[in-house]
């Protein structure tokens, strides 16, 4: 299946390496859920994409996060990818929002700036990089941070769109290529890493780069279109290796228990505050589901 998976790739023998992710049913369960303006609705899709491209390079069982936060009409965009390819985003649209929102991040999330997490579990301590944003895109904020935060060199292309499916109906699809300045075994995985390219090494990243940029918004949406076929027509006068295929799901982390745990640490008098018509409901910000309680703070049968 060409949906819903990360393809990793190398680019010939050089230390140019990516990922290209195609989004289709998980993307649109996850827009799906909300009732986003469309403009933010393609802001959290790229989030979806882009977390996935970086969460799949993980090389352990644990959860990388990603934030934008500002000052804009959108001023909170989460998507987290977590080990295994479980994928979930939303966002936190201001009431003062128009209903014709601008697109684009810069324009949605006005200044502020990209947080990364990796979070490897509750025995691990966390790792965070925070920069401010920059660029118009998403795909600009990420390079950005990538240039800043790591030092590594990256390009990016994201697109997130709806079609309509032979029987009619429209549903959501993104897609993404990313690729960096990697070294394999032995090489030199530093801060500063940019500066160490030699002349061979920065004419391969440079005409890799340039390739990636060519790419369209078509090309990475069309469910004709594979990440195979993408990646030859990038690359095959230069080579390009493939490596094993991801597969990609939304699926939300909530449930049942982990609410009651949060409501037991709740005073009675605080749980009667949030019962409405004889119960406490519950829903999850990212996927949206209800769950429902007694005024007890117990779980409803």
């Amino acid at each position: 299946m060409s949906d819903d998976v990360i393809v990793p790739f190398q680019v010939a023998d050089t230390a140019v390496r990516g990922r290209v992710v195609r989004l289709a049913g998980s993307v649109d369960e996850i827009l799906g859920a909300h009732e986003f303006p469309a403009s933010v609705s393609e802001l959290v899709g790229e989030a979806v994409a882009l977390v996935a491209m970086m969460g799949a390079a993980l090389k352990f069982d644990g959860k990388l996060i990603f934030q934008a936060q500002g000052n804009g009409d959108v001023p909170l965009v989460v998507a987290d990818y977590s080990a295994g390819g479980a994928l979930r985003a939303t966002a936190k649209v201001s009431d003062a929002a128009s209903d014709d929102l601008a697109r684009g991040a810069k324009a949605l999330l006005g200044d502020g700036s990209i947080v990364m997490t990796i979070d490897q579990g509750a025995d691990m301590d966390r790792y965070q990089g925070v920069t401010p944003i920059e660029g118009e895109s998403l795909a600009d904020a990420a390079v950005a941070y990538f240039n800043q935060s790591e030092q590594i060199p990256t390009v990016i292309k994201l697109a997130v769109g709806r079609i309509q499916t032979a029987g009619g109906e429209e549903t959501w699809r993104a897609g993404g290529v990313m690729a960096q300045f990697v070294p394999g075994e032995g090489g030199s995985r530093e801060r500063g890493e940019a500066m160490l390219l030699s002349a061979d090494d920065r004419e391969s990243w440079d005409r890799a780069a340039a390739f990636i940029e060519t790419v369209q918004a078509d090309e990475l949406l069309d469910p004709a279109i594979s990440a195979d076929t993408l990646l030859y027509r990038l690359f095959h006068e230069d080579g390009v290796r493939v490596f094993d295929k991801q597969d990609l799901r939304a699926d939300c982390s909530c449930n049942r228990d982990k609410i009651s745990a949060v409501l037991s640490r709740y005073t009675q008098e605080d749980l009667s505050d949030m019962v409405e018509d004889g119960a406490i409901s519950v829903i999850c910000e990212f996927c949206r589901k209800a769950y429902h309680f007694k005024p007890d703070g117990s779980p409803l049968e």
